[in-house]
């Protein structure tokens, strides 16, 4: 089992249990506080001032800018005194989330109360973080962007207001269609209209977020997809010179419960940094304080020993009243992620070319994130979250909706990663910007390289929710941060390249000659 620890406890952590989500929901009016994080959202009407309606009329949301996405030009020097800078916005966040859910009886008696004692103390706190940040890039002679002060704010949002950028758009979207297919879906702008059966939709969801720990998922969240018409669009043509081969590689569905809250990626050396669960599959020894100089000593769940590759993705959990090992943790139930965690039936790992031409190997210990665990807050344009099911997958993925499978049908999940990559950095500081996705015609562009690419499909045995009167009733959801609703769209997905033997160049080699190799 994987360590599931934390440097410093909040003394604002609350334990969500079954029972105490049930008197929650049952209440009838809000008894639990949702609420997330926005960088793009606007119009969003406050706590206090003229908003007088009671608290337990509505959710309260709060939404704050995402500061790790405007951070593009961070120092190598300064990177990981910043990404442990963000992890301490992120924990900032999380304990403001906790002291909504606690306060629920002042709010009712004091509509001022969120807006005094829970959003203006958080600006101050961001605010210093932010003035850290700043100091930790221009020690380096770095420069912070100018604007970085105007992103300590944050506002209360209505219940009504927390869902519409992403039920109410595109749901066949995202970056990139899952399944190797590349260039087969364009980045989702949330502008195209709802699938048919799409249920509520937008601002129209209930009045509480649904959910065991009622943070999520609603019932607009889910759709019957025999209902959904189909959105998949075809494959680029391959072009003299396509390199048309697959690897695949065999690396097991996590049987051994190799668990935890960290993201080495975005937050090294910061405990529980994700504030979610992952699976992991692939090298055995990825934690927050693991590095380049001991991902070689992990060992690997893969059948071929050279590939010391790690994947790790959030795990999905039914929500049927059922609690897992990690309930009273930091990242499970103390954050709102609860339920049984479902194992994948399957977990297929393939490597495909590019339609335009060669691959090179991908680099040693290159990272790759793909899609976006913070839509709620970010919007869809990094999204890359595509849910089908087993016999829909070449007619329907969904990026907004989780799919409701017929009898007989799994839920299934897949990635298709950045397949482009700038020919020179391992990561960047953003973790996006040094790599990239192919345009429409599957090539690579600004004199990015095409690589490999990664797609994942995850198979699960799910029993269909059920939708009644408004409610979702025994709902499966992705693990994610609090404050993001357990939202479809924030499906993503972490890759660290890491081999031996020279397997980097055979992964290249058999695809370039177009053979399928494993």
């Amino acid at each position: 089992m994987g360590r599931n620890t934390r440097k410093r406890r909040s003394p604002l952590a609350v334990k969500v249990t079954a029972a105490s989500a049930a008197l929650a929901l049952g209440g009838g009016g809000l008894l639990w506080a949702n609420f997330y994080a926005s960088a793009h959202e606007s119009g969003h009407q406050s706590w206090g001032g003229n908003q007088t309606k009671a608290a337990t009329a509505q959710v309260a949301t709060i939404t704050c800018p995402d500061v790790g996405q405007k951070l593009t030009n961070v120092p190598n020097q300064a990177r990981t005194d910043v990404a442990g800078e963000l992890a301490n916005l992120d924990r900032q966040i999380t304990e403001a989330y906790q002291r909504l859910a606690t306060t629920r009886d002042a709010q009712a008696r004091d509509a001022s109360f969120v807006q005094n004692t829970i959003l203006t103390p958080l600006q101050q706190r961001r605010q210093v973080i932010l003035d850290r940040i700043k100091l930790e890039i221009t020690r380096v002679g770095g420069t912070a962007p100018g604007d970085l002060d105007t992103l300590a704010n944050c506002t209360g949002t209505p219940a009504n207001q927390t869902a519409g950028g992403q039920n109410g758009g595109q749901n066949g979207g995202g970056q990139q269609q899952g399944g190797g297919q590349q260039g087969s879906a364009q980045p989702s702008a949330g502008t195209s209209q709802p699938p048919a059966g799409g249920g509520q939709q937008g601002g129209g969801q209930q009045a509480n977020n649904g959910g065991q720990a009622g943070n999520g998922p609603a019932a607009a969240d889910f759709v019957d997809i025999t209902k959904v018409q189909p959105n998949v669009k075809g494959k680029p043509r391959n072009v003299r010179g396509a390199s048309t081969g697959t690897f695949t590689t065999r690396c097991g569905v996590n049987a051994n419960k190799n668990h935890n809250t960290d993201n080495v990626i975005v937050a090294p050396g910061v405990a529980n940094g994700a504030h979610h669960l992952h699976d992991y599959v692939g090298n055995q020894k990825i934690n927050a304080f693991a590095s380049n100089d001991t991902f070689l000593q992990g060992g690997t769940s893969c059948q071929n020993k050279n590939d010391l590759s790690s994947y790790y993705w959030p795990v999905v959990r039914v929500q049927d009243g059922s609690q897992d090992f990690d309930q009273n943790s930091d990242g499970g139930g103390k954050e709102g992620n609860v339920g049984k965690i479902l194992v994948p039936a399957q977990a297929q790992i393939k490597y495909v070319g590019s339609p335009t031409g060669k691959v090179v190997a991908m680099p040693q210990f290159l990272r790759i994130i793909t899609g976006d665990a913070k839509t709620t807050t970010n919007g869809l344009a990094n999204a890359n979250a595509h849910w089908s099911c087993t016999g829909f997958e070449n007619k329907v993925q969904l990026t907004t909706q989780y799919p409701i499978c017929p009898q007989g049908s799994k839920v299934v999940r897949t990635f298709a990663f950045q397949s482009c990559w700038d020919g020179q950095n391992i990561d960047s500081a953003n973790h996006r910007t040094h790599v990239a996705f192919a345009d429409a015609n599957g090539a690579c562009q600004n004199g990015f390289k095409a690589i490999p690419q990664l797609t994942m499909r995850l198979v699960y045995n799910i029993t269909p929710p059920a939708l009644q009167n408004g409610q979702v009733k025994n709902a499966y959801a992705v693990d994610g941060f609090p404050e993001q609703l357990h939202k479809p769209a924030t499906d993503h997905d972490d890759f660290i390249a890491i081999t031996t033997g020279g397997l980097a160049n055979k992964i290249a080699n058999c695809v370039n000659r177009g053979q399928n190799c494993s």
